[in-house]
């Protein structure tokens, strides 16, 4: 199915976004994510269903000062 990743087309075969993740090679790291514009917390992501078109933001925290 094809989704828009921070942005960027991307073909996934994965259903929910804990599978797309490690898919996309996210695997167990600390980060946010957006499915459409709505928050989900990782709590959700193993029930949170994808559909092609769908708008998914990843974010990482990043260190510096």
């Amino acid at each position: 199915m094809n989704i828009l990743l921070n942005g960027e087309k991307k073909i996934v075969s994965s259903q929910n976004l804990t599978e797309v993740l490690h898919e996309l090679g996210y695997g167990d790291a600390k980060i946010a994510t957006a499915l459409n514009e709505e928050f989900i917390p990782e709590k959700k992501r193993c029930d949170t269903k994808l559909d092609s078109g769908d708008r998914l933001e990843v974010l990482a925290p990043m260190q510096g000062g």
